[in-house]
């Protein structure tokens, strides 16, 4: 049990500071290669704070925890929306300028539909996860076409802004996109294997793992990198963070996973789990787009209102695995 822990504890460790190392070095070899400031901030830097949870699910997948890739999945939307989108609008309210986080917003509820109507028969085929990739490959299409004909945007001036303060040279960049990407399937390794073990010692299930601890862990990549863009005042990048790994982990991470290993789905996923996401993506929806003419604006109300929903159904998941003791 005792190196199960240590597992979980390096592997997470590990995980969030090879997902720094991977983002800054695929951010700076895409800038090197000349691709697009707006580019860079909605297709590079969602996949890599998307990674951990993209390495963990697979793996997961691949040695036949489902519970724990897909509760890896929602968990992390559900701690992104709640805790992390929370706690930087609790420490600082949110101003959304950006057009195209604007038009990003519902469809990241659209894709929650296409989720739960996915979740009905209580099982994601191999085709379900093929569906959702297609689907990743049509929404990251769209979203490059629309990011480059809407011009000059919010999200495009962070990203640059964050490219020019920290200039790295290309053998740089490449080495730690090589060393970081490494590090995260090692590190995923570690912490699948600590998971699934803990999980199996108590007697509880993969699900209630991944929704928890795992989730929790892999969203500290979106929560560092919310917490520093937003201390310079660049809200559109860490509003961005968000919207794009919700994006990638119901789309991409799921279908992943899908694609490897069939899921059987708990009924409970889709009544609890589901609901709350989507909810939540509801809620992030009218607080970002801004009804009635008014600018979206995330405020400290608002933050304090989704922790309070985040620590509460965190708090209902210890409280049926005790209760289950």
């Amino acid at each position: 049990m005792l190196l199960a822990i240590a597992a979980i504890i390096v592997g997470l460790a590990l995980l969030v500071w090879s997902a720094d190392r991977f983002v800054d070095g695929a951010a700076a070899t895409a800038s090197h290669a000349g691709m697009p400031p707006l580019l860079i901030g909605m297709v590079i830097i969602g996949f890599g704070t998307s990674a951990p949870e993209m390495v963990v699910s697979a793996m997961a997948a691949v040695d036949g925890n489902p519970g724990l890739a897909l509760g890896n999945a929602y968990g992390s939307n559900i701690t992104n929306i709640g805790l992390v989108i929370g706690l930087v609008a609790l420490l600082s309210p949110i101003q959304v300028h950006s057009q195209v986080l604007r038009k990003e917003l519902p469809l990241l509820f659209a894709i929650s539909l296409i989720a739960g109507w996915q979740l009905l028969d209580g099982n994601l085929t191999r085709a379900d996860g093929w569906t959702l990739l297609a689907v990743f490959a049509v929404v990251m299409g769209w979203s490059v076409v629309q990011g480059m004909r809407q011009g000059p945007d919010a999200l495009a001036t962070d990203v640059d802004q964050e490219l020019i303060s920290h200039p790295m040279p290309l053998n740089k960049a490449l080495m730690w996109l090589v060393v970081g990407l490494a590090l995260l399937v090692v590190s995923s390794r570690m912490l699948v294997f600590g998971a699934v073990y803990v999980a199996q010692s108590l007697g509880v299930s993969d699900l209630v793992i991944g929704l928890t601890v795992v989730a929790i862990g892999t969203s500290l990549p979106e929560l560092a990198s919310s917490l520093m863009a937003i201390k310079k005042g660049e809200h559109d990048l860490a509003l961005g963070n968000v919207i794009g790994s919700g994006i990638f982990n119901t789309l991409a991470v799921v279908g992943i996973a899908a694609s490897i290993q069939p899921l059987a789905v708990e009924a409970v996923v889709l009544q609890r789990d589901w609901l709350l996401m989507t909810a939540l993506t509801v809620a992030l929806f009218i607080m970002g787009f801004g009804l009635k003419g008014r600018q979206g604006r995330i405020n400290r109300l608002e933050g304090a209102a989704l922790l309070a929903v985040f620590f509460g159904y965190t708090g209902y998941l210890v409280s049926t695995v005790i209760a289950g003791q």
